[in-house]
């Protein structure tokens, strides 16, 4: 690549980097960039970056599988009901070591690594995220729904200069700790903070017309047609939670929803600061395109 070939990179990104000067873009940080080394530093890189040229990222994340290798070599099997983890009082001991000792901490040191400065936190800081038992068929312990954010904490440490990194570890007006979906917890803070984008980062494309065709992913889709989806199954298991936090963040008030391919080195940069982006933007109704980012 020449110099001309990247002062021009530079000059598609200066709308972009334009436009969101100042915003809160949400993060929720997942899927195989958690797991390998060189997605990892990428997306810390990505994030460092947005924080340097004058945006504030914030990021949530969860950690399913980590979570379930902890519990197999402390033997325990991991059980899941519709797709939600059965946590017990050990399980949820287990699920806070990994997400809080382990998960954020290592984040927070790749952060900084890179020149950010990069606080960890999780919903008891400062009643961050408050819970309720989440209310199914099935009694599935403590697994939590969010019934109250205070964006607060995050608003004063993103002004000061701060990246906050959430873990989606909430707490009940009983003092009770819950484990909660990290898709969920993202959407309802991107809406608290009035944040400008959502970016969900998955180990897929996006969203398809036909899960059994790469060919039919779609670039944008609107609400009513992503329950339409959901309604013929084609949007199942772990994609229902990303769409729903679209949804809800949506209609929070937040500008813009992505779910993006996680697996993709930079992807959060490609969302961004390209003209074509990448994965599938949700929408409110249909017609809204990345040119309406500029």
């Amino acid at each position: 690549m020449t110099g001309i070939d990247k002062a021009g990179i530079l000059i598609e990104a200066l709308p972009y980097i334009r436009n969101f000067y100042g915003s809160t873009i949400v993060v929720k940080y997942g899927g195989n960039a958690m797991i390998n080394q060189q997605l990892k530093e990428a997306v810390c890189q990505d994030l460092v970056l947005l924080k340097f040229i004058g945006l504030n990222p914030v990021v949530v994340h969860g950690g399913g599988p980590e979570i379930s290798s902890m519990m197999k070599r402390m033997g325990k099997e991991p059980s899941f009901i519709d797709g939600l983890r059965v946590t017990d009082t050990e399980t949820m001991e287990i699920a806070q070591m990994v997400l809080v000792g382990k998960i954020n901490t290592e984040l927070v040191s790749l952060l900084n690594g890179y020149g950010g400065k990069a606080v960890g936190l999780n919903g008891k800081d400062a009643n961050l995220i408050q819970a309720k038992k989440h209310d199914g068929k099935v009694d599935l312990g403590f697994v939590g729904d969010v019934e109250l954010v205070n964006p607060q904490l995050l608003n004063i440490l993103s002004r000061e200069g701060y990246i906050p990194v959430v873990s989606s570890v909430g707490i009940g007006v009983d003092g009770a700790s819950y484990n909660i979906n990290a898709d969920l917890v993202a959407g309802v803070l991107a809406g608290a903070l009035k944040a400008a984008k959502l970016i969900l980062l998955t180990d897929v494309e996006g969203i398809y017309e036909d899960p059994e065709d790469p060919s039919s992913l779609i670039s944008s889709i609107s609400i009513q047609r992503s329950r339409e989806l959901i309604a013929q199954g084609k949007i199942a298991r772990g994609m229902i939670p990303k769409v729903e936090a679209c949804i809800g963040a949506l209609r929070s008030g937040v500008g813009r929803t992505h779910i993006i391919d996680g697996r993709k080195l930079h992807s959060i940069l490609l969302e961004i600061f390209t003209n074509e982006g990448i994965g599938t933007m949700v929408v409110k109704e249909n017609g809204g395109g990345k040119e309406n980012d500029k």
